[in-house]
């Protein structure tokens, strides 16, 4: 008998997943409270995947066995609540995505700010050197939706902590932090710890394996690194001090460490300009290096 999986909310996220799961042989059912956007409603009737909008069906709602929450649906909501008293098990869009991935690596972004330039800067060297290559997530499709219509070997995935808020066995070979400052504190009971735990988790599954990618320079991510076990490779960059491993910049010049590769690269040659683009540029190109 097919698994029975509800798609809470019918933004890119919740159609995307709806698409791979009904590809996946799910029975699936996509309830949003409010209106559906014309083009996933025709996706929705194309592929023979039932769905309302308006209001929810709380009865079949409840009679999942799984639920794929989208990521703008706070915890607060009333159907979220009576789901999670159910016990039902939910998850985020890109944990769902991740068990149908195969072999592809993926490098995750996130951040309080800059995930998209950085997401788009890696995307753009990978791209130079590796065709098969998707920037999905909070830039472009959703990651579910590329995995569902045209799976690649490597994705390049912009998540938000609201997308970390609901994984399970989501992993990264690379992870990048870029940064993290009081945001979406309405989501996270206004209190700025769990926002910042929400943020680290892009790591919580990583090995000796994997890496991960920080901003050393920002206090509130090495004050939270103090109090965690890491088991990833930390490569951390830097515009005030040099790191043995990493990248920082001195004298003008961006220096990348990484292994026995050793990269040079004058800061007046980046596209982007401006001491917050110095920093993405920095993440994304040790990410390009590893």
């Amino acid at each position: 008998m097919a698994k029975k999986l509800v798609i809470l909310g019918a933004g890119e996220s919740g159609i995307g997943a709806a698409l791979l799961a009904k590809q996946k042989g799910y029975e699936v059912f996509v309830s949003d409270g409010g209106a559906i956007k014309a083009n996933f409603q025709k996706e929705l009737e194309e592929n023979a995947i039932e769905f309302e909008a308006g209001s929810h069906s709380v009865e079949r709602i409840l009679a999942a066995d799984e639920v794929m929450k989208s990521p703008g649906i706070p915890e607060k909501n009333e159907m979220v609540k009576a789901i999670r008293a159910k016990g039902i098990p939910v998850v985020s869009e890109i944990e769902f995505g991740y068990r149908y991935k195969g072999n592809s690596k993926i490098a995750a972004i996130t951040g309080s700010n800059g995930k998209s330039t950085t997401t788009a800067l890696l995307y753009h060297i990978c791209k130079l050197v590796n065709e098969d290559v998707a920037m999905v997530g909070n830039i472009g499709y959703s990651f579910a939706r590329q995995i569902a219509l045209a799976p690649k070997a490597l994705y390049i995935i912009e998540v938000s902590s609201f997308q970390l808020d609901d994984i399970q066995y989501f992993k990264p070979e690379i992870a990048i932090l870029l940064n993290i400052t009081e945001d979406h504190l309405d989501r996270y009971d206004h209190q700025f710890e769990n926002y910042i735990k929400s943020k680290f988790r892009i790591i919580e599954n990583q090995t000796a394996e994997d890496y991960f990618i920080y901003c050393i320079d920002d206090e509130t991510i090495v004050k939270h690194l103090e109090l965690l076990t890491i088991n990833t490779n930390p490569l951390p960059f830097s515009m005030k001090q040099e790191v043995k491993k990493g990248g920082y910049i001195k004298n003008d010049q961006m220096m990348l460490k990484i292994q026995e590769e050793r990269v040079t690269m004058s800061i007046y040659d980046f596209a982007l300009k401006g001491k917050h683009n110095a920093y993405n540029t920095m993440a994304a190109s040790i990410a390009a290096t590893t």
